[in-house]
């Protein structure tokens, strides 16, 4: 199988393409390298490109036809969503731009395989203990909201030219499957904790008031490699006759607060440090969970590691890389 893979250079897209590679299938990049890292691709192909550029449609015909790729796996986004709130003409653009120019490049080229990196923001703020993939998505911000488009977007290739497609609805992704593939971008929790703790700064807190135990958000996390992994399973579920589901959550199907994620950085770099509580940003739900009976029975995935298991590995890749 020849595989490509937009943001694959970004710290989810560098597991699922090592993964690849190991299971010996070709490999093509996609990546503006905005925050992705070239070092991390090993002997993977890499072109540089804006989807949402002019010439990305021709661009990614040629690529298609030169490396004859057959299916694509498409992380490329941006994905702040408080930068979201505040930007939103950019994630427009860019999220659903890129989305339109790599599905007529996929449509003019024949290639009728796409795995689509979604998220658990396109849900908003359920108020349900578990969410599963028929509740209705009503997302709160603009992040939230490309993502649900892109999902729509890949319904409509389906009916038009029979594309066949799996959408993933990411939750909260940390650790790192390999101490070269570490989150170097400081956008997320652990990271940005661990920045902090470099730095000799309290690591912020967004809100501490919200209807939860201990008042600070609550997420499921989902460890990097098993949600790679859960790539690799979608592609396969690609190539089955019968496909029932299109939309998949992967997650753990357990939730942990922000204080206790605090309290597992804690326990694994010895520090005892203090934290700093802030106002509540903007378009942050207080819960969101995963119900994964869905991916479970269909693609039979299943999440290996818990919250532990995500921090260990989180800091042992940030110790070898200071």
């Amino acid at each position: 199988m020849s595989v490509l893979v937009t943001g694959g250079a970004g710290y989810i897209g560098s597991h699922v393409v090592r993964l690849l590679q190991n299971r010996g299938d070709e490999v093509v990049v996609v990546d503006d390298f905005s925050t992705g890292l070239a070092e991390r691709l090993g002997d993977a192909t890499q072109i540089h490109l804006n989807l949402a550029s002019t010439d990305a449609v021709e661009v990614l015909g040629d690529v298609i036809r030169e490396y004859g790729v057959t299916a694509v796996v498409h992380l490329a986004a941006r994905k702040q969503v408080g930068q979201s709130v505040e930007q939103p003409e950019e994630y427009y653009r860019q999220n659903v731009g890129g989305m339109a120019n790599l599905l007529s490049a996929m449509r003019e080229n024949s290639v009728d395989r796409l795995v689509f990196s979604s998220s658990a923001a396109t849900y908003g703020m359920p108020d349900v203990p578990a969410v599963t993939e028929d509740l209705e998505c009503r997302p709160i911000n603009p992040y939230g909201e490309t993502k649900l488009i892109g999902e729509w977007m890949a319904a409509d290739s389906a009916r038009a030219w029979g594309l066949r497609h799996a959408n993933l609805r990411y939750f909260n992704v940390a650790g790192a499957g390999w101490p070269d593939l570490a989150d170097t971008a400081v956008l997320n929790l652990v990271p940005i904790v661990f920045a902090a703790i470099r730095d000799g700064r309290a690591p912020k807190v967004f809100g501490d008031d919200y209807a939860t135990p201990d008042g600070s958000c609550v997420r499921d996390y989902v460890h990097v490699l098993d949600l790679a992994e859960a790539h690799l399973a979608a592609l396969d579920y690609l190539d089955r006759d019968e496909r029932t589901e299109t939309t998949f959550n992967v997650g753990t199907g357990t939730g942990s607060s922000v204080f206790e994620v605090i309290d597992q950085i804690r326990r694994a770099t010895g520090q005892d440090f203090e934290i700093e509580v802030s106002p509540r940003r903007a378009g942050d739900p207080p819960y969101l969970c995963a119900d994964v009976s869905r991916i479970e029975a269909t693609l039979g995935w299943k999440a290996k590691n818990g919250l532990a298991e995500i921090i260990d590995s989180a800091w042992a890749a940030e110790a070898s890389a200071s």
